[in-house]
């Protein structure tokens, strides 16, 4: 077997390749994905999947997991891919998933334009993570060469708007797209992932008594109120540090957890006591914290700040980005299914926790599904110029995961 896997990855290699730089030429941008998923139902059709578009509805706008964009968007006309290969039955099945859409290229004119040097394939989203759409059609392809039937169902989704917080992926849980199993595609460099780091962002806006700095004795300085409000901050962020010392999975990090000030506007003129702030930042927490008790904490920590004026003038809220922890047990049959397929692609995977969020945690919190997150490249070239991935690297992410279909779905 394990040769044949390997030469059907061969064989099916240069299409991959060809398959990638064509997606990269898509500016699929959040909202702009949809000829990308044209591109994408006919190639995974080509390799033997049931595919079918998933259309989103507005309606998703008023889910309570939704993520809320900067700006407001429509989903009319937007769907996510779902490519079936049919199980003959009594088999576990498994999705695999990965994102279409992909952020914007400041300062690259050419990143849409994909190029080759080296084996390296350099262009928007070559990691992050077309690479990881072309591997996941390599590893069905090779299935459909081998002439593989397998005992369980494997459903391929190719997502919208992952970017934006997970917008494509709730969307396709909340219409029952459920399997035994999710493995997510994402750049890990390898290694396996069950568990993620939450993130979350807040919004404190303070109001002062704004008067001529002559008069500064009779004014509040909402400036001076946000210093309080920041070091209280920072305050807390020590206790998250040590409550997450050595959390198992975690503890090749050296700082996993952590709260960050983003932005801080205030004031409308010099010789003025500002009269107004604004405070954005977020908080990276483990699973031994739910987003929920987050939001909590961080709200007591506001309240005990003691200052009558800040108490009654200061309004917390969590209007963006949302990203809980989450936490699948290590021992798992499909993580050591994973691991077992990577020791047999001679990979050196190791299995621990992720300090990014991707879509994985809906996957795991609101779909209640095991899951972990795996695939080449490195979250280091994500959204970054000269974004790139080595295309060895996904021919051996494509091997690993047709071993861990043969593996997990027998």
């Amino acid at each position: 077997m394990t040769d044949s896997i390997r030469e059907a990855i061969e064989a099916r290699a240069e299409e991959a390749r060809e398959f990638l730089t064509d997606l990269i030429r898509f500016e699929s941008v959040s909202g702009e994905e949809s000829d990308v998923i044209r591109l994408c139902l006919g190639k995974f059709a080509q390799a033997g999947c049931e595919c079918r578009l998933a259309p989103m509805s507005d309606e998703i706008r008023d889910d309570p997991e939704y993520s809320h964009p900067s700006d407001p968007v429509t989903y009319e006309g937007r769907s996510n891919l779902v490519a079936f290969r049919r199980g003959l039955g009594e088999g576990k099945s498994v999705i695999l998933q990965t994102h279409s859409d992909v952020v914007p290229a400041v300062d690259w004119d050419d990143a849409f334009t994909p190029r080759e040097e080296d084996g390296v394939i350099y262009g928007r989203g070559a990691c992050d993570a077309k690479g990881h759409i072309a591997a996941i059609w390599l590893a069905m392809a090779a299935l459909e060469e081998m002439g593989i039937e397998l005992k369980g169902e494997v459903q391929t989704q190719i997502v919208v708007e992952e970017e934006f917080g997970g917008n494509g992926a709730l969307s396709l849980i909340r219409q029952g797209y459920t399997a035994d199993a999710v493995l997510i595609a994402e750049s890990t460099e390898m290694q396996i992932h069950p568990a993620n780091r939450g993130a979350i962002w807040f919004r404190i806006e303070i109001e002062g008594l704004p008067r001529h700095m002559g008069r500064k004795h009779e004014g509040i300085s909402a400036i001076d109120l946000s210093y309080r409000v920041i070091h209280a901050l920072y305050g807390y962020e020590k206790k998250l540090i040590a409550d997450s010392a050595r959390y198992p999975g975690f503890e090749r990090y050296t700082n996993p957890v952590q709260v960050n000030i983003g932005t801080l506007h205030s004031g409308d003129w010099p010789s003025m006591v500002a009269g107004n702030a604004v405070i954005e930042g977020g908080v990276g927490f483990l699973p031994n914290r739910s987003m929920e008790q987050v939001k909590r904490e961080v709200k007591e920590v506001i309240e005990r700040i003691d200052d009558p004026w800040l108490q009654s003038h200061c309004t917390l809220s969590f209007p963006r980005l949302h990203n809980d922890s989450y936490e699948t047990d290590y021992t798992h049959p499909a993580v050591l299914a994973l691991e077992e397929a990577c020791k047999c692609s001679e990979l050196e995977s190791e299995v621990f926790g992720w300090n990014v969020s991707c879509d994985a945690r809906l996957y795991a919190r609101v779909g209640n599904m095991p899951t972990m997150v795996f695939g080449a490249g490195s979250i280091l070239d994500a959204h970054a110029r000269d974004e790139k991935i080595v295309f060895e690297d996904l021919l051996k992410a494509a091997e690993a995961m047709v071993r861990f279909l043969v593996n997990w779905c027998g």
